[in-house]
């Protein structure tokens, strides 16, 4: 049921006791599906590794009601947490994310198709639109339909993260079939640049949109481009128009991720300037993190004290530190890896 050795590959205690008295929801209302149909009962794979599931192999709901769940949620019952990763959950660490009563949160990362080849990211283009990957995404979204259809309970339905949402053949066809249902919401992680071209496309998702994020590593059009290898500053702009156009209308939370990295550091002041500009609700400023794709990462991570930039990185997020935080403030400037790494 348990397969040690997929803890023991995180560094996970398994015969740890944290003593919680907290209770985190999300073994009880969340589930993570990747693109070979594996479910997990967190948000994060490496947060709790262990799989309850495979979708290729059962319906969804019969994965809701497996032991291997039901073992998993037992540990946060007790209180022992013994198969999380509290080295790696954000919410171990800092502390956060206990809230009860939240719709049951449904995390797709079924396809990591995308239009750009960020190198933070990935080594180079992937894009499925034939084939068996592209076969099996498919089936995984008609899967997930399948269950949200038969659902009367409110569901929020995350798509992106892996891939590009509007890129992605498969998200498109996952959101141009979902069911058009009042307890069904969205939000979508996107790099934005196709925004505008496809979105007419689902409007029942779109209606029912709560949160659009647009991942934007640069406030420039030079730093931008080198980042986002394949995109354009002039489009990325055109979308934040249209996206910040179509906001009020729509009635979605607006906001932007911006990976803080020794490319784009000297420029988390101008992202807030942008932010601001775009009527962005919420900004994100994120640690960069190494995904083992990255054969330079020693010279991205500005955060290790013995980088050569670092105390030139922490000179200009002390600059940032007076924007962040600040309720009713728009944008909402939060950078909490950030500010905990380093204050």
């Amino acid at each position: 049921m348990i397969n040690q050795r997929l803890f023991d590959h995180y560094g996970i205690d398994t015969k740890k006791d944290l003593g919680m008295k907290q209770r985190c929801p999300r073994p009880f209302d969340t589930v993570l599906i990747d693109k070979m149909g594996s479910c997990f009962a967190c948000e994060c794979q490496s947060w709790l590794p262990q799989s309850i599931g495979n979708l290729q192999v059962k319906e969804l709901q019969d994965i809701l009601s497996s032991p291997t769940r039901q073992l998993l949620q037992s540990s946060i019952d007790d209180g022992s947490y013994r198969y999380c990763n509290n080295k790696r959950c954000t919410h171990l660490m800092h502390g956060v994310g206990w809230e009860e009563g939240r719709s049951f949160q449904l995390r797709l990362a079924i396809d990591d198709s995308c239009n750009l080849r960020c190198p933070s990211c990935r080594k180079g283009m992937i894009f499925h639109k034939e084939g068996s990957t592209f076969r099996r995404g498919i089936k995984l979204a008609d899967s997930v339909n399948r269950w949200l259809g038969s659902q009367t309970r409110p569901v929020q339905v995350h798509i992106g993260s892996d891939g590009d949402p509007f890129a992605s053949h498969v998200y498109r066809h996952f959101m141009q079939k979902t069911p058009s249902a009042k307890n069904i919401r969205y939000s979508i992680l996107t790099n934005g640049l196709m925004f505008k071209e496809f979105h007419t496309q689902i409007p029942h998702v779109l209606s029912n949109l709560t949160q659009l994020g647009v991942s934007m590593d640069g406030a420039s059009p030079a730093t931008y481009e080198k980042l986002r290898l394949g995109g354009k500053w002039e489009k990325i702009i055109e979308n934040l128009e249209h996206i910040s156009s179509l906001k009020s209308q729509c009635g979605f939370e607006f906001v932007l991720h911006f990976v803080v990295q020794k490319d784009n550091y000297h420029e988390m002041k101008n992202i807030i300037e942008l932010a601001t500009e775009y009527n962005v609700d919420r900004l994100w400023l994120n640690k960069i993190e190494d995904w083992q794709v990255m054969n330079n990462w020693g010279e991205q991570d500005i955060f290790n004290e013995l980088h050569p930039l670092n105390k030139d990185f922490i000179n200009e997020f002390e600059k940032v530190i007076p924007m962040l935080d600040h309720e009713g403030k728009s944008p909402m400037v939060q950078a909490p890896r950030l500010y905990k790494k380093l204050c």
